[in-house]
């Protein structure tokens, strides 16, 4: 009897200490793809991505939920038709918990493609496709930053209110310059104001030079245009030089002015663009976060930042509701839809369709900065067309 006594008791004893054990072992490190523009017209934009996104995680001690994070990176090079096999080589190859990406609208739709068959969780930190959060929304993406339609949709609101009535549009022939238009189209016309003419030309191209003297011919009230990185800074200054910024008033989404200022010096000056961010919120938020980016990276934060660094909150806040188990993805999504996330644009929530629910300013470039004038459009959704989740 004793004797099966202590045999019961070394029995528990043993599998106690095994549990103690299993426990007290490191969760596995949680692998994130991020799949960004590190070269090209975009590289500049990728990189405050991913110092946004950083900063967050070293907020949090370098763990999210407990788990270390190891980066597994990948230059996409703002070019769609690798992208397929960039993200499965992630997938599959590297077997990353998460995505991270991208910039450019083309490479994110083939992103969201494969999160979408294969179940990862991808958080978008840029793109503002509209499909990504409308036709192929799915449970398991995400996006920090905006859909195309939004700073478009903002600044019709804006120039229609202005009494504004005629306006040429310009643009790169491609996802986000469609939808951007398409997003100003829907606002200006609704207030009133008609397109008398849409002008394009290939990504990344920028030989602007016969559009705009095309412009300069249809002598509209006004224009609105979308260009990001790079090419915003060449349109910028090209229009300035062809004598028009005088003449006919340039408008755009705000990445014709973010991350371009020092570039495009005194050419910028006076603008307006409407965005999600602008250089001077005044909140206890995004005061820290500015102070933290300038003394972590030595560079000004731009909104490329602040959707890294957001990528990286709703990524935490998922993870903290599913104890780090990215498995769980219902659990996942289910607590980020019902946060509210506390961002240096001013605290945000996301749709059904994952998008964000923000407020959009109207800024005004002041020197080297975009000086926030007020509010384009309050709390503004996107109507997330073809989402079926």
């Amino acid at each position: 009897m004793k004797t099966s006594i202590i045999r019961t008791t070394v029995i528990a004893a043993t599998a106690a200490a095994l549990t103690t054990a299993a426990s007290a072992q490191p969760a596995a490190k949680l692998k994130v793809g991020l799949m960004l523009p590190y070269t090209g017209t975009f590289a500049a934009l990728g990189n405050a991505i991913e110092n946004g996104f950083k900063l967050y995680l070293a907020e949090q001690g370098g763990k999210f939920a407990g788990r270390e994070v190891e980066f597994v990176k990948v230059d996409d090079e703002s070019d769609p038709s690798k992208a397929t096999d960039n993200v499965n080589k992630l997938v599959k190859r590297d077997n990353v918990d998460v995505l991270i990406g991208t910039v450019h609208s083309g490479v994110a739709l083939a992103m969201a493609k494969v999160a979408k068959e294969s179940g990862t969780l991808l958080i978008v930190p840029n793109a503002g496709a509209d499909a990504v959060t409308g036709a192929m929304c799915a449970p398991n993406i995400f996006r920090s930053s905006f859909s195309n339609w939004q700073p478009g949709y903002a600044m019709g609101e804006v120039m229609a209110k202005r009494g504004i009535k005629k306006v040429a549009t310009i643009t790169w022939k491609y996802a986000a310059g469609d939808e951007s238009v398409r997003g100003f189209k829907e606002a200006f016309e609704k207030g009133g104001g008609t397109v008398v003419k849409e002008l394009n030309l290939p990504f990344p191209n920028v030989e602007f030079q016969a559009l705009l003297t095309d412009i300069a011919a249809t002598k509209p009230d006004a224009v609105y245009t979308f260009f990001a990185g790079g090419g915003a800074v060449k349109f910028v200054k090209d229009y300035s030089a062809a004598g028009l910024k005088k003449t006919i008033p340039l408008y755009g989404s705000g990445f014709l002015t973010d991350g371009t200022l020092e570039a495009q010096g005194a050419d910028a000056e006076g603008l307006f663009t409407a965005l999600h961010y602008a250089d001077s919120m005044d909140i206890p938020k995004d005061k820290s976060f500015r102070l933290a980016y300038a003394k972590t990276y030595k560079l000004q934060p731009d909104v490329y930042a602040v959707q890294g660094y957001d990528a990286a909150q709703i990524l935490g806040i998922g993870l903290k509701a599913v104890n780090g188990d990215t498995s769980k993805k219902a659990e996942f999504a289910r607590a980020v839809e019902a946060a509210k996330i506390d961002s240096p644009r001013g605290a945000f929530s996301l749709s059904k369709a994952h998008n964000p629910v923000q407020d959009l300013y109207l800024r005004q470039v002041s020197g080297k900065e975009n000086k926030l004038v007020g509010i384009a459009s309050k709390a503004l959704s996107d109507p997330a067309r073809g989402c079926k989740m």
